[in-house]
């Protein structure tokens, strides 16, 4: 294989994987500038997904009453999305299972990627109501 070719290759391989930024072809050799923002480790741990559960009200004031209810161990998440929820999951303690950016509202996604597993949300709101939010796994 030409060395042209070769680096060609070398640079497509590179790029796909986000290794590097940039390249310019310059008199027939590849010379690589700069470097992605992300390196190959920070690509490989970057979340895709979230698993979460979520209980929806109507008012703020319900989602801080079971807040505070979970976080003094008064009842589980899971109970207290089955008696109180409005959604649908609320009979499956709230779960929702996996799911990827742009598929649910923004502010219910930006809650559900910033947490924590195992961590609750404070109330958020939504055009559906309020909800609290508790993810359960990432990958």
């Amino acid at each position: 294989m030409n060395l042209f070719i070769r680096s060609l290759f070398i640079m497509v391989c590179l790029y796909s994987c986000s290794w590097i930024s940039a390249t310019e072809v310059v008199d027939g050799s590849t010379k690589f500038q700069g470097s992605a923002n992300l390196k190959k480790e920070d690509k490989m741990s970057e979340v895709t997904q979230v698993a979460a559960k979520h209980i929806l009200v109507d008012t703020e004031e319900k989602a801080k009453e079971l807040l505070t209810k979970i976080q003094a161990g008064e009842v589980s998440f899971e109970d207290a999305a089955k008696t109180y929820s409005k959604c649908p999951s609320g009979s499956n303690g709230g779960d929702l299972g996996f799911f990827g950016r742009g598929a649910m509202v923004k502010e219910f996604e930006d809650a559900s990627f910033t947490l924590k597993v195992g961590e609750v949300s404070q109330p958020i709101k939504t055009q559906f109501g309020w909800h609290l939010i508790k993810v359960y796994g990432k990958k």
